[in-house]
């Protein structure tokens, strides 16, 4: 896609509107619990400081619905900034208005601010286009660095780049979408897809757009127990989508059509509930009792699926293979990060409860690439255009 990096543009004294992705999780008091997201940001802010840009950071923080609430403020952002840049980060308690104008155009070469949560207006999820015009009142060049949120056609991510000529992709957005191309549109085979979770409900599309695209698909997680009710076992206490049954048994045939193989739990980890007190066994997946929950892949499973893992050129996770917050059901998910960790394979790891399962397990740093994006990365997976990014495209 034809689409300009921030290292093609001409920075120097131009106001440079960067969106980024600064919805980090805050404590009661405030505090900032995990900087992950703003550490992501920081090459492109350099490199922009570097260039003599007057830089505009804008973000979005938690869902205020278009009402100011001062536990969302970015204020605790611009201070971690300024830690970790080592400079000052201006704050202004406010995304628009004559206001900020004033401030934006009274910044010289090399300094910046961060505007207020640009949510605390209703008009920016409406992608409303007055309030577009606001923001590219504030810019002479556009940089998308929210890869986070890019399957948002929102004003900060969608019509402020329709009105700025200049734009761009910045440093962390051009890595996600070189990876996540890397893995899909031209990735080595045999390609291996891992897909955990709850409910196939969730993941129906991006099933359905992999199997076209991989040689094998893993299936862990609670959703493995509707796929298992389909071929007729019964699978007792645990979850299933009776609804999806239908849907389930769709996939397999898709599967077989596209010469995809999809493999299934061969045997579990039951007890009688999630509590970490709870009874546990291993158990083939033909003979759950009916008081007992499919909690976690077991075993054999595990050995089947770390065997695809080890013959993989690229992987892509998304998903666990059992409820691996509670102690008794996490083996399945650990051992299988540990396995793609190990692997030779190109491997991406995109979604929330994938990417804490490989820092949990110790593996993150041998992951080729972790994605930022959770729901923007559930859509490139299904195969949907992302606004944030059709946006930039020149």
């Amino acid at each position: 896609m034809a689409i300009k990096g921030i290292a093609d543009l001409d920075l120097f004294n131009k106001r440079v509107f960067c969106r980024f992705d600064f919805n980090v999780p805050l404590d009661g008091n405030g505090a900032i619990k995990d900087d992950t997201r703003i550490v992501r940001a920081l090459p492109t802010i350099r490199y922009a400081i570097e260039k003599g840009a007057r830089v505009i950071l804008c973000s979005h923080l938690g869902r205020p619905k278009g009402t100011v609430k001062p536990e969302l403020s970015l204020k605790p952002v611009a201070t971690r900034l300024s830690e970790l840049l080592g400079q000052d980060v201006g704050f202004i308690n406010d995304c628009v208005g004559p206001k900020v104008l004033l401030v934006v155009n009274n910044l010289h070469s090399g300094e910046m601010v961060l505007l207020e949560n640009v949510r605390f207006h209703s008009e920016e999820t409406k992608n409303d286009p007055k309030f577009s015009a606001q923001l590219a009142e504030l810019a002479d060049v556009y940089i998308n660095d929210a890869f986070g949120t890019a399957h948002r056609a929102h004003c900060s991510t969608v019509g402020i780049a329709e009105l700025v000529k200049t734009k761009g992709a910045g440093l962390l957005m051009k890595e996600e979408l070189e990876n996540l191309e890397k893995a899909f549109d031209n990735p080595r085979h045999p390609v291996v897809g891992i897909i955990g979770g709850a409910k196939v409900s969730d993941k129906i599309s991006v099933l359905k757009n992999i199997l076209t695209k991989m040689n094998t698909v893993l299936i862990g997680g609670g959703m493995a127990n509707t796929f298992l009710k389909a071929r007729g076992l019964e699978v007792g206490n645990s979850l299933v989508e009776n609804d999806m049954i239908g849907i389930a048994k769709e996939i397999v045939e898709i599967a077989s059509a596209q010469k995809c193989e999809l493999c299934l739990p061969k045997d579990v980890i039951v007890a009688s509930g999630m509590d970490n007190d709870a009874k546990t066994k291993v158990t083939s997946v033909d003979k759950i009792g009916l008081d007992e929950m499919a909690l976690d892949i077991g075993p054999d499973t595990t050995h089947e699926f770390t065997q695809h893992i080890q013959k993989a050129a690229t992987i892509v996770w998304n998903g666990p293979m059992g409820v691996f917050e509670q102690t008794h059901f996490k083996k399945g998910t650990m051992d299988i990060a540990r396995a793609v960790a190990a692997s030779n394979a190109f491997s991406v790891v995109g979604g929330g409860d994938s990417v804490r399962a490989v820092i949990q397990a110790g593996v993150s740093e041998k992951i080729s690439y972790i994605s930022t994006g959770g729901g923007a990365f559930m859509e490139f997976l299904e195969g949907k255009e992302l606004p944030g990014v059709v946006a930039l495209e020149s």
